[in-house]
């Protein structure tokens, strides 16, 4: 009778989980597609400073290094070391967790007017990846001092995302390839994310803006980095995430297709 009860027990808990998954139309895996994605259109500073350093920005986050391929501190706790190849050409690589994510080479064209960036690296799930942007010059006259933005963007290995309901009012939602994932539950409250290349005190807060989207916002350490909203299309086909940096009106759409 315990035996029997006890599988009674697991049939109904296993028919509950069904239920919420079939109710969620978030759950299962999502695939980028960057064709159908939007990238482009983001800003990145490059200034002097009075210590003859370098001052980067990109999304709102800055940081201050020299091109001398020494570690310097990232806006959200990488470290990012600079070196210079030739005179268009630099190398950066970023450590995350003593672990390196990847390696940009950032090429300028013969007039100075294009900058080709070309990431290189493994995810931590093991698999390579080449992406690269392209981005104008907006100002300034000479190597990297200026400002940039991108207009195109190519994706070697597209992301895949993974939710999960949790709960009687939560997900936990992974991104697969690099193995981050967050149990959250859609309060508006901060939830810690966990991953191999998760900087240290990042948090995401979710909130529901209807029956097939929520609303999120991601924090480093309490600071708000980005917000967006993830909408699952009526044919629960396409999941769409239009997100921007806090600091900058740079929006970004990226498409997922269900797996």
């Amino acid at each position: 009778m315990q035996s029997r009860s006890a599988t009674s027990c697991l049939i109904v808990v296993l028919m509950a989980a069904g239920l919420a998954a079939a109710e969620n139309p978030l759950a299962g895996t999502w695939k980028l597609n960057p064709a159908k994605s939007k990238f482009t259109g983001d800003t990145m500073k490059f200034e002097r400073t009075s210590s003859v350093k370098i001052e980067g920005s990109g999304a709102g986050l800055a940081y201050t290094f020299k091109i001398d391929g020494k570690e310097y501190s990232g806006p959200v706790g990488e470290l990012v070391a600079w070196k210079q190849v030739d005179d268009h050409t630099w190398e950066t690589t970023y450590k995350l967790k003593g672990t390196l994510t990847n390696t940009d080479t950032s090429k300028l064209s013969s007039d100075g007017k294009t900058m080709t960036i070309t990431s290189r690296g493994t995810k931590p799930n093991g698999e390579s990846f080449e992406d690269t942007s392209v981005y104008t010059r907006m100002s300034g006259d000479s190597g990297l001092f200026g400002t940039w933005k991108s207009k195109e963007v190519k994706i070697s290995s597209p992301e895949v995302m993974k939710f999960t309901p949790s709960g009687s009012d939560g997900i936990v939602w992974e991104i697969v390839d690099i193995k981050a994932s967050c149990n959250a539950k859609f309060d508006g409250k901060d939830y810690p994310a966990a991953g191999p290349t998760v900087p240290a005190g990042f948090t995401l807060a979710l909130k529901r803006t209807g029956p097939r989207s929520f609303e999120f916002t991601s924090k480093q350490n309490g600071k708000p980095l980005s917000t967006g909203t993830l909408t699952v299309s009526q044919d629960s086909r396409t999941l769409t995430n239009v997100g921007r940096p806090v600091a900058v009106n740079e929006p970004v759409t990226a498409v997922y297709e269900w797996q």
